[in-house]
């Protein structure tokens, strides 16, 4: 008997591609991207493994339900007509998360959470006479509602909280960079461990470790305490530390350097702490340099991956800074792979290299450019 089911992991924008690549290697079957999303099928097993191991998703949502809506009242039927109890005890507790792009939906999300709750509570209520709770904190389980113009589809979310909190962060500067958003600038990279990474504006040091996870192999959600599905009346424990101990035995070593600089000692002892805390301290260097002062002492090829400090975060002159970063990548570190990522696109032009590929991607709110500059001994200025 077939026991696979849809399943549809969230990702940030601009990382679909990288999601797909990373669960079609992973073993799921019917992948297929959408918009801020990837679809796919695979069995509980696989739920466990795609929460344990993709380094690029945000949570991994089961739908156990789609049917059309087109007003409030539509959407309290059809989730009265789901059998919550083969999901949650009417002791047990619960929550709502919406997201609703629908012109027949003037209500906004908040609201549609709530009469969803009510539609909930109401279930229980007139079958069993009690209702569940609501905990916003640490629900037993947690229902997504998404309506996408006429279609309503109610998943449960195997994930809870969002799979970029690794476990493993404890210290943050100001505007750290998503986990998730590091590693698929890494993925995006090509970067495998294969040779060595450098990070010359480390900051709390998340590109560093997710860069020595991929490098290693090692599970992006390895350090988490908990997941959601654990809560769910068919969690199987004892298949969980299978797929656990198996992804677990697929670690290897990469013997090649990685570092990070930061001319801030805060920083670089934050990125310290960080990196003792994800367990990666055997793998990567951190060191209290200003980048415009280093240059590249490892041999053979380099991967660079570096998120600058952008006009909105720090009082920089931007045209100067940016300037040096060009300068100091051309004189210091040919025979390298520069990648960065920004908001400022008319800073780039400081940078005075050529781009060999442009990528768009979201950091939180602001739209960016993810870029790349092929080092080449020799690697010229761009004449305007």
């Amino acid at each position: 008997m077939n026991s696979d089911f849809k399943m549809v992991a969230t990702t940030l924008f601009g990382l679909e591609g990288v999601l797909a690549d990373e669960l079609k290697k992973l073993g799921a079957k019917e992948v297929k991207e959408g918009i801020r999303s990837v679809s796919f099928k695979g069995d509980k097993g696989f739920l466990y493994k795609a929460n344990i191991a993709l380094r690029t998703a945000i949570r991994i949502l089961k739908p156990i339900k789609t049917c059309k809506v087109f007003d409030e009242e539509d959407l309290y039927e059809a989730i009265q007509k789901v059998k919550w109890e083969n999901y949650l005890s009417e002791t047990g507790t619960f929550a709502i998360g919406a997201v609703v792009n629908s012109q027949n939906f003037t209500s906004n999300s908040h609201y549609i959470s709530l009469k969803s709750k009510d539609a909930i509570a109401d279930y229980f209520r007139h079958k069993y006479h009690k209702r569940p709770n609501v905990d916003l904190k640490y629900p037993d389980v947690k229902v997504h509602v998404h309506i996408h113009k006429e279609w309503l589809t109610i998943s449960l979310d195997s994930s809870g909280d969002s799979l970029h909190k690794r476990g493993y962060r404890t210290s943050t500067n100001i505007a750290p960079i998503n986990e998730v958003l590091a590693a698929g600038m890494v993925l995006l990279s090509g970067y495998t461990g294969d040779e060595n990474f450098i990070d010359p504006m480390c900051g709390s040091g998340t590109i560093l470790i997710e860069a020595a996870m991929i490098a290693n192999n090692i599970p992006a959600n390895i350090n988490r305490k908990h997941f959601a599905f654990e809560n769910w009346k068919d969690y199987d424990e004892d298949l969980y530390f299978i797929i656990q101990d198996s992804l677990l035995n697929k670690i290897r070593s990469s013997h090649f350097k990685i570092m990070g600089f930061d001319k801030a000692p805060s920083a670089v002892n934050k990125a310290k702490q960080n990196i003792i805390s994800a367990n990666l301290d055997e793998f990567v260097g951190v060191h209290h340099v200003n980048f415009f002062n280093s240059k590249k002492e490892v041999f053979g090829n380099t991967t660079i991956i570096f998120n600058p400090p952008y006009g909105e975060r720090l009082n920089i002159n931007v045209v100067e800074f940016y300037k040096k970063i060009g300068d100091t990548l051309k004189n210091n570190y040919t025979g390298s792979t520069a990648w960065l990522i920004t908001s400022d696109i008319q800073a780039l032009k400081n940078v005075g290299l050529r781009t060999s590929k442009r990528i768009a991607l979201k950091n939180g709110d602001l739209d960016c450019k993810y870029v790349k500059y092929e080092l080449y001994e020799g690697s010229k200025k761009m004449t305007e």
